[in-house]
């Protein structure tokens, strides 16, 4: 074997007894943290929740972007109709389903002093859809959240952003009325829905270094539908 040759192979021994260490000691510390969580929260999603990210820590060595973007419509009635459980089930989802993942990478990132968090909201967060009680409330406590925490964490090295995408036509459509998307459509100055691949350019691009000035703000991918 060359010099040159054993050198490499001894860089690399030492990477991998380095990550090997590192993983450890991550692991130990996920230990805990879980059952902290576990013992500290009466929530069993929120413990899950906890769980899955450290367990994620562990297999990724380190977490550097969150992108929250599961949502449900919930029915689409007037708020005087609209049913308790359908509501409480849409906040869950929507609103609690994000405070609780952004509460839960933010101390891993905070050790790193480095992450980008992206919160999908929505337009009707903004302005507010007739017959979509439930999944506005929930979209405009996601941009309040996400200025909440952009304060927060100013001052550290990692950037909370939202999106506020106009109806983009994906699988979410068989939640609603077709009056109810038409209506959606209606409100579009561009006279399109949007596409999965315009939203994931923007979001990608907030997963970035190159995003480093901008924290606890909205982009607007509405086609002009937002007044703000």
């Amino acid at each position: 074997m060359s010099r040159s040759t054993a050198s490499r192979a001894r860089a690399v021994n030492a990477a991998t007894v380095a990550s090997a260490s590192y993983r450890a000691r991550l692991k130990r510390r996920s230990t805990t943290l879980w059952t902290r969580s576990r013992s500290g929260l009466k929530s069993p999603v929120a413990a899950s929740v906890e769980a899955a990210t450290h367990e994620s820590a562990i297999a990724l060595e380190r977490i550097d972007a969150l992108v929250c973007s599961a949502g449900i419509t919930g029915p689409n009635t007037t708020t005087w109709d609209y049913p308790v459980d359908a509501w409480r089930q849409v906040i869950d989802v929507n609103l609690n389903g994000v405070f609780l993942c952004n509460r839960s990478v933010v101390p891993l990132m905070l050790r790193q002093d480095y992450g980008r968090i992206v919160n999908i909201a929505s337009v009707a967060g903004k302005e507010g859809n007739p017959n979509a009680p439930a999944y506005s409330a929930s979209k405009a406590a996601v941009i309040g959240l996400t200025k909440s925490l952009g304060k927060e964490l100013a001052k550290t090295g990692i950037r909370v952003n939202c999106i506020t995408p106009a109806a983009v036509k994906t699988a979410i459509f068989d939640q609603m009325t077709q009056a109810h998307i038409d209506f959606m459509l209606a409100k579009i100055p561009m006279a399109r829905f949007g596409t999965a691949e315009e939203i994931a350019a923007l979001v990608a691009w907030l997963c970035t270094e190159e995003c480093s000035f901008s924290t606890g703000a909205t982009f607007d991918l509405s086609g002009g539908r937002a007044t703000y």
